[in-house]
């Protein structure tokens, strides 16, 4: 008897604990990592599109919001890029891979400037489809304030609309001066 009063005591006990452990768990929240992938068709073979978009120090020249651009070592891996915006504004990040054979570049933001996100990566690739090509610019990242309750420009909804904001006009643009319209 005194077994089976000492069990049902302890299965009387599990769901509360469980409970008592899993709260902070529950309550603690905290950003989730945010992802945006956009993409354009471009009516020119791939290898012209990637001539385009390949020099790591050359944004300025496709990016309409992008007035300059350096990098300490072009196209290595390493590479820390500078991009000078309209306004006086400036971005700085850093090259992580580089394929040029795959027609790929991967990089990540050490200081984001005026963007809303932390802890951002992207890649931008290009791929031939057909007689053209096919952009793609994909990053992932979190919001600008990590804290519960961030104000509403540096929040989720705010980063994505910038980074997508971002690869819009970029790939809008990029397209245009490809194919030459």
């Amino acid at each position: 008897m005194r077994s089976t009063a000492l069990a049902a005591a302890s299965r009387s006990l599990v769901l509360p604990l469980a409970l008592l452990l899993a709260a902070p768990v529950a309550l603690a929240h905290g950003p989730t990592r945010q992802k945006v992938t956009e993409t354009i068709e471009i009516a020119a073979p791939a290898g012209k599109v990637w001539d385009a978009i390949k020099d790591y120090s050359a944004l300025h020249t496709w990016h309409p919001a992008v007035e300059s651009s350096e990098t300490t070592a072009g196209n290595e891996p390493g590479s820390i890029r500078t991009l000078h915006l309209g306004g006086g504004a400036t971005i700085v990040e850093s090259l992580k891979k580089y394929d040029a054979d795959a027609m790929r570049y991967s990089y990540k933001m050490e200081d984001p400037g005026p963007v809303p996100v932390t802890n951002y990566s992207s890649t931008i690739s290009v791929a031939g489809k057909g007689d053209g090509s096919v952009v793609t610019w994909k990053g992932a990242f979190y919001r600008g304030d990590p804290n519960n309750n961030p104000p509403p420009e540096r929040n989720d909804e705010a980063a994505i609309k910038a980074i997508t904001g971002i690869y819009q006009s970029g790939l809008a643009n990029l397209k245009k001066q490809v194919e030459g319209q």
